[in-house]
């Protein structure tokens, strides 16, 4: 155990966090040189085209030191995008050590310190790492002074590297086996906590484990304790990277898990494992569960697909733990789910991934918060959707989420900063300055305003130097209304909003201009209507397509011609009497587009 050292990589965005793992790689010898290619530990295409790190990849690493002794490094590589933060505190949980990664251009920003909090609070060894050292931009003074005063992070601890150039990579492998304590074991009974898992459909369901104490071999009874459920262990193995089936996985490491497990709700991330014919009392304290912030439905274009979606969210739901999902029907748009996500990204990654994985064609709605309303009869409500909503007369009180933001940007960007977050509904809390130039921006945003189009605008208003994360802070009173969506006089439950009472009729106008422009002309009339409560706000109207059935006359009585359009006027109404109106994606898209 003492030639074991677990960590994670933490950073950023975009701070060199997966190049710097291709660097790892390629000195510990892990992979030979031809099948090596950029961001290797991210498995997926979303990942590779986003050139974002989704979801989190472990691989053991054997590292021969400058003093002759041979380590064994367990890198956990985590993402940087505020969404993704459950998959940093669950690799977290396994951990000794992370190594913070900042640009030596950009310097800290706000997952930065997100990150490292969350290092902390777990009580890890930190390892400041600057990355980008070669490049032209970079100021490694400002950054090193900018760590400084916001970590407490003394600079004689800094490795300077860079994982394009892979210069100080070598120093930096010798530091981890110096800085990052090994594992302790503190009983002798095997104990292991699941820290991610995902289906194989030959082995079942594959489950990656922290093995804190014992040993686990093939043909050995486990029970898992929150389920208390047993199963016999097929294999154990370790990815190095490619999996590598071992004999036994022992105290410190990090491997796999294949025990024949079928059912995807047996293997719940967080869980402990432990042996049927001696099993430890007491379980491990895993990691905090995220709550879902952001809700949206998910519907199959043709309802065939239905069952075929069902299976894809189950599935998914083991390999990310951190979005849930729960039947739901609508009048316009069919049978469906009903999906909560930790933010915009999170529920654009996983639609995208059920349509490429699972050959899925989906259809989703405008995104939604989570809502409290408090009832005059005493029942509290959680509303998720605006179907939900209980009428105006019932409600005593209705509480939406605020975040405490985190902004940190440029001073000469300050002020269209806070005229947005005023904007938006936000509180000011603090600004502190440092370095002169720089700014910390805190605010008490509502949830339901950034989670659209909140970060594009601060990236435009900054020029892409601002940085944001976000931290749910409370539920707090406001005033909300909904907005009711009618298409030639039936309501698409699908195209609802709640929105700030003072906006609601602003929002209920644009929606119906900016849907005239996205739904397609028929062969009738369409008409378009915002309603608040059962009053009309707003009304738009799609004309007819033409179509000229007199073209045939030639020369005759006026009559005839008016007999031939009385007759196509007949039929045009029985069309929008019984025709249907196809909505496309962008029309849900549209309900929150104010601007």
């Amino acid at each position: 155990m003492k030639r074991i050292r677990n960590f994670a990589l933490i950073a950023h965005v975009d701070h060199g966090k997966s190049t710097l793992a291709d660097r790892i790689l390629e000195l510990t010898g892990a992979l030979p040189k031809r099948e090596m290619k950029d961001q290797f530990l991210d498995k997926m295409d979303i990942e590779r085209e986003r050139g974002i790190t989704i979801k989190s990849q472990t691989v053991r690493l054997s590292y021969r030191s400058n003093n002759g002794v041979e380590y064994i490094y367990n890198l956990i590589d985590t993402p940087g995008h505020v969404d993704f933060g459950y998959e940093v505190s669950k690799s977290l949980s396994a951990c000794e050590g992370a190594l913070l990664i900042i640009d030596a251009s950009q310097g800290v920003e706000a997952q930065t310190l997100a990150n490292l909090y969350l290092a902390l609070e777990s009580g890890l060894t930190i390892i400041p790492v600057i990355n980008k050292i070669d490049l032209s931009n970079s100021n490694l003074k400002k950054v090193k002074e900018e760590i400084k005063n916001i970590t407490g992070i003394h600079t004689e601890f800094f490795i300077l590297v860079s994982g394009k150039l892979g210069v100080g990579i070598e120093k930096l492998l010798e530091e981890i086996h110096e800085k990052i304590p090994y594992p302790q074991e503190r009983e002798t009974k095997f104990k292991a906590l699941i820290f991610d898992s995902w289906f194989d459909s030959f082995k079942g369901v594959i489950v990656l484990v922290r093995v804190f104490s014992g040993c686990i071999k093939s043909d050995q009874f486990i029970l898992l304790m929150n389920k208390d459920k047993k199963f016999l262990v097929q294999e154990v193995g370790v990815y190095s990277p490619r999996s590598i089936i071992l004999e036994r996985l022992s105290a410190g490491d990090v491997g796999f898990i294949v025990a024949n497990i079928k059912n995807i709700h047996d293997a719940k991330v967080g869980d402990t494992i432990t042996l049927v014919d001696n099993p430890v009392k007491n379980s491990l304290t895993g990691f905090e569960n995220k709550n879902p912030m952001v809700f949206v439905g998910i519907f199959p274009i043709k309802s065939i697909n239905y069952n075929k979606l069902q299976d894809a969210l189950l599935k998914l739901s083991l390999n990310d733990s951190s979005f849930t999902y729960r039947k739901e029907s609508s009048t316009a748009l069919g049978f469906g789910f009903r999906c909560g996500f930790l933010g915009l990204l999170h529920s654009e990654v996983i639609k995208e991934r059920l349509e490429r994985e699972f050959n899925l064609n989906l259809l989703t709605t405008a995104p939604t918060v989570v809502y409290r309303g408090y009832l005059k009869s005493g029942q509290i409500l959680e509303i998720d959707s605006p179907s939900k909503m209980p009428d105006s007369y019932l409600i005593d009180d209705i509480k939406e989420p605020f975040v405490q933001a985190n902004i940190h940007t440029p001073d000469k960007y300050i002020g269209s900063i806070l005229t947005l977050c005023e904007e938006k509904r936000g509180k000011q809390q603090s600004i502190d300055y440092f370095l002169d130039r720089y700014v910390i921006i805190r605010y008490l945003l509502p949830m339901s305003e950034t989670i659209f189009d909140f970060f594009d605008k601060l990236k435009t208003l900054s020029k892409g130097y601002a940085s944001f994360d976000y931290r749910v802070f409370n539920y707090l009173s406001t005033k909300l209304s909904k907005v009711d969506i009618l298409l030639n006089g039936k309501m698409v439950d699908a195209l609802s909003i709640i929105t700030y009472e003072d906006l609601a009729y602003k929002r209920g106008r644009i929606i119906c201009k900016q849907m005239k422009t996205v739904i397609p002309k028929q062969y009738y009339q369409i008409i378009i209507q915002a309603i608040i409560g059962g009053k009309i706000i707003a009304r738009e109207t799609i004309s007819a397509l033409r179509k000229d059935v007199t073209i045939k006359c030639y020369g005759g009585d006026i009559s005839r011609k008016k007999k031939l359009l009385a007759k196509q006027k007949k039929g045009k109404r029985r069309m929008k009497k019984f025709g249907r109106i196809d909505i496309p994606q962008a029309a849900f898209l549209s309900a929150l587009k104010i601007d």
